[in-house]
C-alpha cells in the first residue's frame, strides 16, 4: 500500500513538474507579442495579396487612425493591397508590451515613409494595439494611433 501511495506522489510530482515546464513564461509571452507585432509591420510594407495581414487580425478589428477614421479587418486589408495605404519603410521604437492573461497591451512609436494613392509622406505617431491569444496565437483586436512632432 506505502509503495502505491508513494509512486502516485511521484506521478504527481512528475505531472506537475512537466505542465510548469511547458507553460510559458512572462518572457517568452512578451517575445511572442513582440515577434507578431514584427511579423505585423513587415505585412504592412510589403502585404502582397493581404493572406499574412488576414492571419494577424481578428474579424473583430478595430483599427483607428490619427485623424479619427476606424477601419474594420475588411477595409484594413483591402487599403493596404491596393496601396491606397501604402508604406515605403516603417520603424518601431520605444516598444512596451504588458500582458494580462490572454489579452497585451502594446505601445510604441511608428515613424513611416508612406506613398498613400501615389502621394509621398511622412508619418509620426504614437500607436496602442491591443492583442488577443485565440487558440495559441496572438491576434490584433484593436490598434489606436495619435500623431506627434518627432
Amino acid at each position: 500500500m506505502f509503495k502505491k501511495w508513494m509512486m502516485l506522489c511521484i506521478a504527481m510530482v512528475c505531472s506537475m513538474a512537466i505542465a510548469q515546464g511547458a507553460a510559458a513564461t512572462p518572457v517568452d509571452e512578451q517575445q511572442a507579442v513582440a515577434d507578431v507585432v514584427e511579423t505585423l509591420r513587415a505585412a504592412m510594407n510589403h502585404p502582397g495579396d493581404g493572406a499574412t495581414l488576414k492571419s494577424l487580425v481578428m474579424d473583430e478589428l478595430s483599427y483607428g487612425h490619427s485623424n479619427g477614421k476606424v477601419q474594420d479587418k475588411t477595409e484594413f486589408v483591402d487599403a493596404l493591397v491596393s496601396g491606397k495605404s501604402d508604406f515605403s519603410s516603417i520603424a518601431l521604437s520605444d516598444q512596451s508590451i504588458r500582458i494580462v492573461q490572454d489579452t497585451a497591451v502594446v505601445r510604441h512609436t511608428f515613424v513611416a515613409v508612406t506613398n498613400d494613392s501615389g502621394k509621398p509622406g511622412n508619418v509620426s505617431l504614437k500607436i496602442l494595439m491591443v492583442w488577443k491569444k485565440l487558440d495559441g496565437h496572438w491576434r490584433l483586436l484593436a490598434r489606436q494611433a495619435v500623431r506627434f512632432s518627432a
